[in-house]
């Protein structure tokens, strides 16, 4: 079979965004269109517009955020094409967390430690079959399932129902993953609450209505601010 070289400039017109011209970082795609951006760019510019950057087709007259989703398959492509760009986006954040004298995230410093003790086996001329590598995987998969994001940075919100026709919950704090969606909250009080579908709740912010795909980390930098309440209705 033959193959072919390409430069990876001759496909940096793919991986990178159009608002900052550099590489994509948490890959954010729209889905009326399919074009993807930085997810910070892309949430920075629909704050003051409705339509794409690309093609300029109108998202949502009125909640654009709400209609774009992470794209972590094109995420994952651009990290394996460009060398050292995740590591580099973890020492970042880490930086970041240090900076501000706040913990880092149980996902960044897992992501710091896999590559580490990545480089250390490679580093000490340590060879492993694929059955041990395959047990030590799967015990590793196991104790992350175990671990129920416990280890991820936390996040406690306060529920507040606002609409007449359902009733509150009993209890209004919940205490979680700053990687749990606004789709989680949903399903989450839809279970609680014994209704049919949680696509008929809305979740509200500062009385702003927050994308299903939103996570709550995103929300505390971006929506929360000053008043960490959420609504319903």
């Amino acid at each position: 079979m033959l193959t072919r070289k390409i430069k990876l400039w001759d496909i940096n017109a793919h991986i990178t965004c159009r608002l900052c011209s550099g590489y994509l970082i948490d890959a954010t795609t729209v889905t009326e269109c399919l074009h993807t951006f930085c997810r910070s760019c892309l949430v920075k510019y629909l704050e003051e517009n409705n339509t794409c950057p690309t093609c300029r087709i109108v998202i949502h007259q009125s909640h654009p955020l709400q209609y774009i989703g992470h794209d972590r398959t094109m995420q994952d492509i651009v990290y394996k094409l460009v060398p050292g760009l995740q590591e580099a986006e973890m020492k970042k954040q880490r930086e970041f967390y240090h900076k501000l004298g706040m913990e880092v995230p149980g996902d960044v410093k897992g992501e710091t430690c896999s590559t580490k003790q990545h480089l250390d086996s490679h580093r000490n001329g340590e060879t492993k079959t694929d059955e041990n590598s395959n047990k030590e995987t799967s015990e590793e998969k196991q104790e992350e399932d175990n671990d129920y994001h416990r280890s991820d940075e936390q996040v406690s919100i306060c529920l507040e129902c606002n609409s007449s026709k359902l009733r509150g919950l009993k209890r209004k704090w919940i205490r979680c993953s700053a990687q749990a969606t606004v789709l989680h909250l949903k399903k989450f009080i839809a279970k609680k609450l014994n209704l049919s579908s949680f696509n008929e709740l809305d979740i509200l912010c500062n009385e702003e209505i927050l994308g299903k795909d939103h996570t709550l980390k995103f929300v505390v930098v971006t929506r929360w601010r000053f008043k960490p309440k959420c609504r319903w209705e």
